[in-house]
């Protein structure tokens, strides 16, 4: 059989392991043991002529006699220091050095030699390599190799090589047999790490003193070198270059940075004060070592191999990483070194060219314990970088870092084959590793420098787009989007966060947009690909598109301002979309003026368009504002001034005439009367808040000429007087808007026993407008009077006054205004919640008011109908819950179907309320409310069908899944509509029920559903195979995904240990 020829004859590795053990066997007498008088020279005298007496005499000693001899002649300074007594330690060296290099001799012919079968069977493990060391062998070893270190190199290194510590010891050597000695140690210290048992403990435990040793005699002073020729000084230099090249990199690293020691002008680190003192590194070795260690940064994987030799030894890869990852001026002085281009290299290009490709794979790093090192090592190099060569580092960092998202920008220079449809620009994992690399560089790192900035500036657009995306599907990549986009926002000048902003949200073109023929796509692995689509050849589909696009832009903008509050960015924004909007009502105005012109050229019907989309955008973008962001946007007096003179300035410019007349009035009343209620003592002005309400003085004065409504121009009048008095001089006017914007109704002297509370807008402050549009000038004299009286003591009683007010809210309930009318439907909802009997007295009253104001336009009206409704139910189930069942499943006819929808679609939002405020107890009214939403599931109009079936989900998460007998009524529908209905907004919302249902009741569904859940899967196995709806075909798979979870875990139920005691009778 091919390699399984006897060995060479030779002695056995036992008996070479038995020489090594003699050569340092420790004395036999018990009163000195221990490891410091095993090496006395005595002692080492007596092991050496033992070992020669059993070579010559001893019987199995004759093979390693001859071996030893033959070893001896090739290397004959070892044979004339193992021969001379006069140096026991020298000798035993010699004599060490000599047994491993028979030992390395007898495993290499070993080598050859195939190993020996260790029985048969696919069970049976692997025979052993002939040449294999036991472990008792490799303990043996390795006192050998230290001894020998000892004995034969370390006392003839210099100070400062090798960082012995302690004071040098003098040696009694000549300097001329020091070269030939450290030579002749060296030498064989090398041939022992070719091989793979002997030089696998000396390269890892000693590797520090070899490399002293070849450094000493390749590349130090001559006068450390006598006796030792030329072309062995180049052997030895060769040597080094081998021995570095061969050994781990980090541990390379680790034992240059140790040889080259501590710069002689770097103090003591805390804590080393005590230590013993360290001999500096001479020059010749620290630059050796220098240069040494910038070849190993220029090597493939460099980077890494530096940073693991430096950051290893601080507890990396081991329980001490995380604190290690604090120790942040080692991960400081690991960028400086990476950051500073080394002498070798030619130019700062070709090192940029080498290094940063590596610094960025330090960021993707795997392993928990090491990441956090890497990843502060990589930021901190990629910052310091980026401070010292700008150009160079975004070149080479920067871009890319950004290339998955600059390739998809708007800007980008895409080939027409890029251009393809089908084409990916970007895989999951290439942007899922950018998003996670920008979080680590910019917000992690945190340097709001201008290069940084304007780079991660190019790609907002793409950014924000995927965080649109991702808040539309379920995905990692939102939480990362939203950080980016909020550091950006937080750390650019307020004026650049306005401005990306505006580009954000389509207002301007100053953020790079998507691409317009790339598109998101749902990821396999909860990320998202870039690919590229065909146009839309549909003009309806495309508009239909554009429109759903922006609005969601506009949607997820003001998502992201939200978080913006306390910074004041929402309300700088709110401020200037105002402005904006008192712009387009500027141009509108000189657009109608020449519109009276019947010939226009194509441009300016194209400029015409484009103005009106942008009004139509701004408009957009101040309601959604206005609807979703909290009263708490304006954090400063400051911001409040700016509101005030962007509406007032508003009205300077355009006064309210035509049909937005009555809005316009109702907003300047707003803003004015916060002026008021500020100097009213509403908020404790000091002596600079004045100074800012100084700028609304010229707008004051301009409208007080200026505006066609006397009121107004009084009201003006005096603001603009207490304004520049400090609040000294507050003529009644000012008194009475402050009264209608803080809520006191100017007609009622104390508060009601309903607990109106005096912060809440009331029906006076609602009725203000419509008082200022009064003609008569006496109206603010006469009703400032009435509040004069009203606010003595003992005007008028509590009983009459109660009364009074819950009648004037009734009134109120159906004022034209709709801010007047909310405010009346949320004041009674607060009687309703504080169960004022006078009010709950009224219940079928009030329910026929909210119900009536619940049909409104005004989202504000509505809203605050639907609240009242639902309290006024939560109170008494039993009499209005069938009312509102009843007009549920009312079906819809007549020429009103489409208002009649609406209606039953805000009815629903009603019966969800209304469930919630029940809570446990919804399960009495199960049945006619599955009932009701099934109905509706068949209605005509989409939307109220998609409406329906998003309540029947919720009131089934409401139920707790537990619907009884009627799961077949409800399953059936499901199926049908899932697999029939026009619709897609229809059938995925039937397909949604379909996943809520089997995610709620988990390991049960097998139980619950038990007649139903063949249809079921059968249905969902349809909707994946036939249905063209992406987003359907989507929840599907998840619902076959949480089936697939559920049966798995029925038919292999995990499997648990459980010991049973029983005791027996």
């Amino acid at each position: 059989m091919a390699g399984s020829t006897e060995p060479e004859p030779g002695p056995e590795v036992e008996r070479v392991v038995e020489a090594l053990e003699l050569l340092l066997r420790p004395p036999a007498s018990p009163g000195e043991p221990g490891p410091e008088t095993a090496l006395r020279p005595e002692t080492l005298r007596s092991n050496a002529a033992e070992l020669e007496e059993r070579l010559r005499q001893a019987l199995g000693w004759a093979e390693l006699r001859g071996l030893r001899h033959t070893v001896l002649a090739r290397a004959p300074a070892l044979a004339a220091g193992a021969a001379g007594e006069a140096e026991p330690g020298w000798a035993a060296a010699c004599g060490l050095l000599a047994l491993l290099l028979c030992l390395k001799e007898r495993l290499c012919s070993l080598a050859k030699v195939a190993p020996a079968a260790r029985g048969a069977g696919p069970e049976a493990a692997p025979p052993l390599a002939a040449d294999t060391l036991s472990v008792a062998q490799g303990q043996a070893v390795g006192r050998a190799l230290r001894a020998a270190l000892g004995l034969g190199l370390v006392p003839y290194l210099p100070p400062g090589v090798g960082q012995r510590p302690g004071p040098p010891a003098a040696s009694p050597v000549p300097p001329a047999a020091r070269g030939v000695r450290l030579h002749a140690v060296t030498t064989a210290l090398t041939e022992l790490a070719q091989h793979p048992a002997l030089g696998g403990p000396l390269l890892a435990r000693h590797l520090g003193l070899l490399l002293a040793g070849l450094s000493l005699l390749g590349h130090g002073p001559t006068a450390h070198c006598q006796g030792v020729s030329e072309a062995e000084r180049a052997r030895c230099r060769e040597a080094l270059r081998h021995v570095l090249d061969r050994v781990y990199q980090p541990l390379a690293v680790r034992e240059l940075l140790v040889l080259q020691g501590r710069p002689k002008q770097s103090p003591p680190s805390p804590g080393e004060e005590t230590k013993a003192a360290l001999a500096p590194a001479p020059g010749w070795l620290r630059r050796l070592c220098g240069q040494l260690l910038s070849e190993r940064l220029m090597r493939p994987n460099g980077v890494q191999a530096v940073v693991r030799g430096i950051m290893e030894g601080t507890g990396a890869g081991g329980a001490g990483a995380e604190a290690a990852a604090v120790d942040w001026r080692k991960c400081d002085a690991v960028a400086k070194i990476l950051a500073s281009c080394p002498q070798q290299c030619l130019s700062l290009e070709d090192y940029y060219y080498l290094v940063c490709p590596q610094i960025l794979d330090l960021l993707h790093i795997q392993d928990k314990l090491t990441a956090l090192q890497f990843q502060r090592v990589a930021t901190t190099t990629l910052l310091t970088m980026v401070r010292g060569h700008p150009q160079l580092a975004e070149q080479h960092l920067l871009q890319p870092l950004l290339a998955p998202l600059l390739r998809c920008s708007e800007t980008a220079e895409l080939s027409e084959d890029d251009l393809t449809a089908g084409t990916v620009l970007a895989t999951e994992a290439e942007l899922s590793s950018c998003v996670e690399d920008v979080l680590k560089v910019y917000v992690v790192g945190n340097d709001s420098s201008s290069l940084l900035l304007g780079s991660l500036h190019s790609v907002l657009g793409v950014v924000f787009s995927l965080y649109s995306f991702a808040k539309q599907n379920v995905s990692h990549l939102r939480s990362p989007c939203q950080e980016i986009l909020l550091w950006f926002l937080e750390k650019s000048e307020r004026e650049t966060s306005l401005s990306v902003l505006e580009g954000l949200v389509g207002l301007s073109s100053s953020v790079p947009a998507l691409h317009p023929r790339c598109r998101f796509r749902v990821g396999s692995e909860g990320g998202a690909t870039i690919a590229v689509e065909d146009t839309i050849s549909d003009e309806d589909e495309a508009l239909y598109q554009k429109v759903s696009w922006e609005q969601c832009r506009v949607e997820n903008l003001v998502e992201l301002l939200s978080h913006c509050q306390k910074s004041g960015l929402a309300g700088d924004f709110f401020i200037h979309c105002l402005k904006a909007l008192t712009r387009v009502a500027v141009e509108d105005e000189v657009a109608s003026e020449s519109a009276a012109v019947p010939e226009g050229s194509l441009l300016e019907l194209e400029q015409d368009h484009a103005r009106q989309g942008r009004k139509l955008l701004v408009l957009q973008v101040v309601a959604t504002l206005c609807e979703s962001v909290s009263d708490t946007v304006f954090t400063d007096i400051t911001q409040v001034e700016e509101l005030v003179a962007a509406m007032l300035q508003r009205a300077c410019l355009s006064p309210a005439r035509g049909p937005g007349a009555a809005v316009e009035a109702q907003t300047l009343a707003m803003a004015m009367g916060l002026v008021a209620a500020m100097l009213g003592g509403a908020v404790q002005l000091q002596s600079g808040d004045f100074a800012v309400l100084k700028r609304l003085v010229p707008l004051l004065e301009e409208l007080s000429r200026t505006y066609p409504e006397p009121l107004t121009q009084e009201l003006a009048t005096d603001l603009r007087i207490a304004i520049c008095t400090h609040g000294a001089v507050a003529p009644s006017t000012v008194g009475t808007a402050a009264d209608s914007v803080l809520g006191k109704k100017p007609l009622v002297g104390a508060q009601s026993r309903a607990g109106i509370p005096g912060g809440a807008p009331s029906t006076g402050g609602a009725r203000a407008p419509s008082q200022h549009s009064r003609s008569s000038t006496s109206a603010p004299r006469e009703r400032s009077e009435e509040q004069r009286v009203s606010h003595e003591p003992g005007a008028v009683g509590p009983a009459p006054c109660a009364q009074e007010g819950l009648q004037e809210l009734l009134v109120s309930a159906y004022d034209p205004q709709p801010p007047s009318r909310a405010a009346a439907l949320r004041h009674l909802a607060k009687l309703i919640t504080q169960r004022d009997p006078e009010a709950l007295q009224l219940q079928e009253k009030l329910l026929q008011v909210f119900l009536e104001n619940v049909q409104h336009d005004d989202a504000f009206v509505y809203l605050s109908a639907i609240q009242g409704v639902a309290l006024l139910s939560s109170e008494y189930p039993e009499q209005i819950l069938p009312v509102l069942l009843a007009r549920y499943e009312c079906p819809v006819q007549g020429p009103e179907d489409t208002m009649a929808t609406v209606t039953r679609m805000k009815l629903g939002e009603v019966l969800m309320r209304v469930t919630q405020a029940l809570g446990d107890m919804v399960v009495k009214h199960r049945e006619p409310l599955v009932r009701a939403f099934l109905r509706g599931a068949r209605a005509t109009d989409s939307s109220l069908r998609a409406s329906s079936l998003s309540n029947l989900g919720e009131l089934c998460q409401r139920l707790g899944f537990q619907l009884g007998s009627i799961i077949q009524e409800v399953t059936s529908c499901l199926t049908a509509i899932a697999k029939r209905d026009p619709e897609a907004e229809v059938r995925r919302a039937a397909v949604h029920v379909v996943v809520l249902l089997l995610r709620g009741l988990s390991d049960k569904a097998t139980e619950v559903l038990r007649d139903v859940l063949r249809d079921l899967y059968r249905l969902l196995k349809h909707v994946v195979m036939a249905e063209p709806d992406g987003a359907t075909v989507l929840h599907a798979q998840l619902a076959l995904e949480e089936l697939d979870t559920v049966m798995r875990r029925v038919l292999f139920p995990p499997q648990t240990l459980e010991k049973k005691i029983v005791v027996l009778p």
